[in-house]
């Protein structure tokens, strides 16, 4: 960690420094730290930018001068520069971020998908967009939206909904209370998301004298702040009556180091876990974990969570792939009780809310439930290894070679998963590797699941992949990004980036010419040739539809021309020896392709979803599709509040 020390810089007097808005930006930034169980750290680890107009005669020279211990990172795309603080910010559980800085107009709002991506994910990210002139004098500027009515909005105006914190500087003492506000919304894990803090190009270099004490080191501490002792005592009495209780286990288990006191939780009691995306590996590795929950889960945990009396979640959104859209808890008496740190996501689905930190909440209804002798009885736990056995023997199907047909996915990721260990970090986000990885992926490895399903962000991955490694430092291990071809297109920029930092990323490119993962949802709802524009196809000359011969792309040599190392592979014997050779690449990206069947998709959950599905076509296949949308929706259910029955 670095030294705490002040940074010396010269002043215009004994109590005041002469700066710039962007120069106190960057000597401020640079001495702001975090403690998380007694662990300090930098809160802000460095600045990843692109420049333009906007910045590079503020932000730009402000970091070259005065950004002694404050990192640069170039970034090739501003999307691309918010998934890498996310990844750094997940890699540091939350205690630490990376600031981004774009140019103003389109460099500015290209960092609007990052800053949802990290709201709906709960994880910080601090963002400083360049903005449009603030003294009006030359109006129209270049890239400048002018609103006939609202004269002091701009584009960057719509970062506001995806914010969690929003501030544009106006003058330069507004500093004085924005920065410090900034670091308080980024270190609160109940606000924690996207802060966002304008900076019009004149302000940037706008001077200003600033107390000497806005430069002191200051630490942030990130409290674990326990649930009310009501709601603790109101859970347990909810728990204690349960014979088929469920435990979620979200992001939130992870953020808050409870995955120990969860397994112990779990096993005491006789609670199976089914586990969320961000949620996954921070479960139990014993007979009570029954996997992923929901569209992409398990049927095992599927069927435990269909009749449970109470649902025991920890850290969720309870986002609409986990609750199988409010479908999946069909007991007519079910109960839930929701520990979470924030009090919005805690009341979801009429649940009973235990506002506080997990881990503490964890060990005090361990603790109450120990007091009154509570444990789920021996047909339940038989219940539980039936229905993980339902689970192995799906996946032992979904495994094997089929004939006549390529590798599958689901045979590259039970690769992947060989050969990987507890030193090694797996980051996705999008794609038909959700299902594989939430479905099929064996934790007992130890592997760090790093998973963005918040927002399903394509994209997202190789940066946040890069963030995560630029936060290791020189830990053991390897971070390896699992991505479909169709994310590959996006952004693969990144990997120069990643070159440039001799970043070692081992990005795994699962080929199958198309966003397939999309085509089986588009046939369920609207019959078998009924797929439209999800394939890698030609444009048919006759009918303008993109129906013709698949499109040839050669990734791994698309790889190498921006300097990563890369292999293109069609056998699992040929992916296994490029995974360990890619293991020996030392300062640059490593590039696998997978090349696999298409059409080859693991067995379902029989979870519900609910889409748009046309209620109307001329076409019947169409039409039945759409019926039998209409009858699941059937299932949906309105969850009234739960509370201590008995109680007034």
């Amino acid at each position: 960690m670095s030294s705490i020390a002040a940074v010396e810089t010269g002043s215009t007097g004994a109590n005041v420094r002469r700066r710039t808005v962007a120069q106190a930006t960057v000597e401020f930034l640079q001495v702001q730290y975090s403690e998380l169980d007694g662990e300090r750290r930098r809160l802000i680890g460095g600045l990843y930018g692109i420049f333009g107009h906007g910045n590079s005669v503020g932000l730009a020279q402000a970091t070259d001068e005065y950004g002694v211990d404050f990192p640069f990172f170039p970034g090739k795309n501003e999307q691309s520069m918010v998934h890498a603080a996310i990844g750094y910010a997940r890699a540091n559980n939350r205690a630490a971020t990376l600031a981004c800085t774009a140019s103003a107009g389109p460099g500015s709002t290209n960092m609007i998908t990052g800053a949802a991506t990290a709201t709906t994910n709960r994880l910080p990210v601090l963002l400083l967009p360049a903005d449009v002139i603030n003294n009006r004098k030359g109006d129209p500027v270049l890239q400048q939206i002018e609103h006939p009515i609202e004269r002091d909005v701009s584009a960057n105006d719509a970062f506001r909904p995806v914010s969690r914190y929003f501030d544009r500087i106006t003058t330069p003492s507004q500093l004085l209370s924005t920065l410090p506000e900034a670091m308080r919304v980024l270190t609160d894990p109940a606000e924690t998301g996207a802060v966002v803090v304008c900076l019009p190009q004149d302000i940037q270099g706008e001077t200003f004298d600033f107390p000497e004490s806005f430069f002191t080191p200051r630490v942030w501490k990130i409290r674990r702040r326990p649930a009310p002792e009501e709601e603790i005592l109101d859970a347990i009495e909810i728990i204690r009556t349960a014979k088929r209780p469920i435990i979620i286990a979200g992001g939130g288990v992870r953020y808050s180091d409870a995955a120990a006191e969860l397994a112990t939780f779990s096993a005491t009691f006789g609670i199976p876990v089914s586990e969320t995306y961000a949620g996954k590996g921070s479960g139990p590795v014993s007979d009570l974990n029954v996997g992923g929950l929901g569209v992409t889960g398990t049927v095992g945990a599927n069927s435990i969570a269909d009749r449970a009396d109470v649902v025991i979640s920890v850290g969720t959104r309870l986002q609409d792939f986990i609750t199988a859209s409010h479908s999946l808890f069909q007991n007519p008496d079910v109960q839930f009780v929701h520990l979470n740190v924030n009090s919005f996501d805690a009341h979801k689905m009429g649940s009973l809310p235990v506002v506080g930190d997990a881990k503490i909440s964890l060990k005090s209804i361990t603790s109450g439930l120990t007091a009154e002798g509570y444990c789920t009885d021996d047909s339940y736990l038989s219940a539980i290894a039936d229905a993980r056995a339902v689970t192995a023997e799906n996946l032992a199907y979904d495994l094997q070679s089929f004939p006549g047909e390529a590798m599958s996915q689901a045979q590259v990721v039970d690769a992947l998963n060989g050969h990987t260990g507890a030193a090694d970090t797996l980051v996705l986000g999008s794609g038909g590797a959700v299902e594989s990885i939430h479905k099929a992926w064996d934790t007992a490895n130890g592997t760090t699941i790093d998973f963005e399903y918040a927002n399903s962000c394509m994209g997202h991955e190789l940066p946040a992949g890069i963030g995560s490694s630029i936060a290791r430092g020189d830990a053991d291990g390897d971070v390896f990004v699992l991505i479909g071809d169709g994310t590959y297109y996006m952004q693969p920029t990144e990997l120069i980036t990643a070159r440039q930092l001799r970043k070692k990323i081992i990005l795994v490119v699962v080929d199958n010419s198309g966003h397939q993962c999309i085509w089986p949802l588009q046939v369920a709802k609207g019959g078998e040739g009924r797929e439209f524009g999800t394939q890698l196809r030609e444009v048919n000359a006759v009918t303008g539809r993109f129906d013709g011969p698949i499109v040839p792309v050669d990734i791994a040599a698309n790889a190498a021309s921006m300097g990563a190392a890369s292999w293109s592979t069609t056998t699992i014997d040929e992916f296994e020896s490029a995974l360990a050779q890619a293991r020996e690449v030392q300062g640059r990206p490593a590039v696998i392709v997978a090349h696999v069947e298409p059409w080859r998709y693991l067995t379902g959950s029989g979870a519900f979803w609910d889409v748009g599905a046309a209620m109307t076509s001329e076409r019947p296949e169409t039409i039945a599709g759409g019926e039998r949308h209409r009858e699941a929706r059937e299932r949906q259910r309105f969850y009234g509040a739960t509370t201590v029955r008995g109680a007034e």
